[in-house]
Parts: structure tokens; C-alpha cells; sequence
């Protein structure tokens, strides 16, 4: 990848972007991480796709299920029901999802993961963001 992955967080715990970072980080490739902090910023993100007002996609978005004001899956709806964006990979992320609640990310088109509870885990997660990333730059 020549330019950096362009990758948005949709997540309002600190904690879980610092976990995010930490393993994108570790994997020593040139990234740049936007951070959306509530349901009502990613809803303006799309508005802004859907009316042409736009900033260079990302590669792929990573969401948190479980957002004060909107949900992710609420998220997730608009985001396939607009042209720009339903071509981008979304990666929702939850302590705890329930079984329709994971069907229904499925359904939409989104890869379901446990939040990352260690440092380990977010290694995982940001190699996983990151091999989309590859992927949606040699598409």
C-alpha cells in the first residue's frame, strides 16, 4: 500500500480506539485513523456521502454495536442504503451481541468480532482492518 489506509472508528470508548491504535501500531503500517464518537456523527458522515460532500472513502469502517442516540445496526442500514459507502467493509464491534443482532450484521454485509478485551486482541483486530485495507486497495 503506497498512500496510508484511511480507516474510520465509529466507537465512543477511548479505551477501545487506544486498544485499536496500540495493534495498528504494532503492525508498523502507515495509517490514519478518523474517530467518529457517537451514532450522530456517523449518521452526518453518511449525509455528507449521500449529498456529495465528501472526504476520500475509507477502506473500511469499524463500528461499535452498542452507540448512545443510534446504534450500529442503525449505522450499518444507512450506511448499505448509500451508494458511496455500501462497497466499504464495516467490522462491528460489541462486548456482547445477541444472536439476532449478529444475523442481522450478516445480513447487512458486516463482519461481527468481539470487542478486543487484551492487547492481544486488538493485534488481532488491527491485523484483520488492515488486511481489508490491502484488500480494498487492489480492488
Amino acid at each position: 500500500m503506497s498512500s496510508p489506509a484511511k480507516i474510520l472508528v465509529i466507537e465512543d470508548n477511548p479505551a477501545d480506539i487506544a486498544i485499536l491504535r496500540y495493534g495498528l501500531d504494532r503492525l508498523g503500517e502507515r495509517y490514519e485513523l478518523d474517530v467518529l464518537e457517537n451514532g450522530e456523527r456517523a449518521l452526518e458522515f453518511v449525509q455528507e456521502h449521500r449529498s456529495g460532500k465528501r472526504a476520500p472513502d475509507p477502506c473500511v469502517i469499524v463500528l461499535d454495536l452498542h452507540l448512545p442516540r443510534y446504534d450500529g445496526l442503525a449505522i450499518l442500514r444507512e450506511i448499505r442504503r448509500t451508494p458511496d459507502l455500501k462497497h466499504i467493509q464495516v467490522v462491528v464491534l460489541s462486548s456482547l451481541a445477541s444472536p439476532a443482532e449478529e444475523r442481522e450484521i450478516g445480513t447487512l454485509g458486516g463482519q461481527y468480532i468481539t470487542k478486543p478485551a487484551n492487547l492481544q486482541a486488538g493485534l488481532e483486530l488491527a491485523e484483520n482492518v488492515m488486511m481489508i485495507c490491502r484488500s480494498f486497495a487492489h480492488a
